[in-house]
């Protein structure tokens, strides 16, 4: 079969492996029809050290069943389902407690022998505890949102959740990448009065104000901050949702919380350390968030999606086939594309 492999920084590759099969009797063998790149895909396009052995990538994908192990009860081929972007068995202590994140006997998609996302077919382990079955056919319409709940969605509804977004509170969102419109999307659905995107990208500013942006933030910084709190009467926003991962991002959110409240951050830290620490302790800020559980939040949106509620699908920009996908990242490192849809 043919997948995606990255060989180093901005190394990208589609060529033939091994074709993907079951290896466990908990694996389910999953046909791709819809996967995407992810902006955390970008950091080890910017950085990774040269690897003569690759590394396969992707962990975004829709699909159809083609067969599963002995010991899978869930699921049957021809079954439509959704993967989230980490595997999980579903009945581990903490999956019970909904942080399968940190599932005692789960992993992540490329490692350790897994196919990654971006190819025609998936090995996915711990099948019964990590697929979801989608209750509709292949609808080209209904694909791409469907597809976001995988990663993009949840993460911003994990950023909302985290940052205690609520009826009447007033939310920053720093980043107008994915995560960020998709954050703006949780906190409209969450009830907030007031979504101040933080961005100053003309396409993706319009569309977060399409759902449901009031206001944008277009400086940097401390300029951003001092934005930030002129909105907000000089106090600062209840929740702020940090969706990039960088310093400079992680410094805009933390200072523009008012006293007493509460930042998510979901963005991949590109730094070791959180900074000012001392003024988020003395303002009682909660600092907040990590990797979406994506597999205890799909059930709950997924009919949000179902019935047009929202359409995270629109954060998807450019389309393309597996033969597209080192262009894919190209665009997206570029900021010519928000973020990019593969058709294997």
């Amino acid at each position: 079969m043919r997948a995606t492999v990255m060989y180093g920084a901005g190394d990208v590759r589609v060529e033939d492996v091994p074709d993907a099969q079951l290896v466990e009797p908990d694996d389910a063998l999953v046909r791709v029809t819809r996967a995407a790149i992810c902006g955390s895909d970008l950091w080890p396009y910017k950085s990774m050290e040269a690897d003569g052995a690759g590394r396969r990538m992707g962990h975004e994908f829709i699909g159809i069943v083609e067969a599963v192990g002995t010991g899978v009860t869930s699921l049957q081929a021809g079954d439509f389902v959704a993967s989230p972007f980490l595997w999980s068995d579903g009945t581990c202590v903490l999956c019970r407690e909904g942080m399968h994140p940190s599932c005692l006997h789960g992993g992540r998609y490329g490692d350790e022998g897994v196919d990654g996302g971006q190819g025609e077919a998936v090995r996915v382990p711990q099948a019964d505890g990590t697929l979801v079955r989608l209750p509709v056919e292949p609808d080209a319409t209904l694909m791409p949102s469907l597809l976001t709940l995988t990663d993009v969605m949840a993460t911003g509804h994990h950023a909302a959740l985290s940052a205690r977004v609520g009826p009447g509170k007033t939310v920053a969102v720093v980043g107008d990448g994915a995560v960020g419109l998709c954050g703006v999307i949780a906190a409209r659905r969450l009830g907030a009065e007031q979504i101040i995107i933080l961005g100053h990208h003309d396409d993706r500013i319009t569309l977060a104000r399409d759902f449901g942006a009031t206001d944008v933030v277009s400086e940097r910084g401390e300029d951003a901050v001092r934005r930030v709190r002129e909105l907000t009467g000089g106090l600062g926003a209840h929740s702020v949702l940090e969706c990039v991962g960088h310093q400079e991002s992680t410094l805009t959110a933390l200072h523009s919380a008012r006293p007493g409240g509460a930042v998510g951050r979901v963005g991949v830290p590109q730094e070791a350390s959180i900074s000012e620490g001392e003024s988020t302790f003395f303002d009682n800020v909660t600092i907040s968030g990590g990797p979406a559980p994506a597999r205890a939040y799909m059930e709950e949106l997924l009919p949000e999606v179902l019935e047009g509620r929202i359409e995270p699908g629109r954060v998807f920009d450019r389309v393309g086939s597996l033969d597209d996908v080192p262009d894919g990242y190209r665009a997206m490192n570029d900021r010519e594309a928000v973020k990019v849809m593969i058709e294997p």
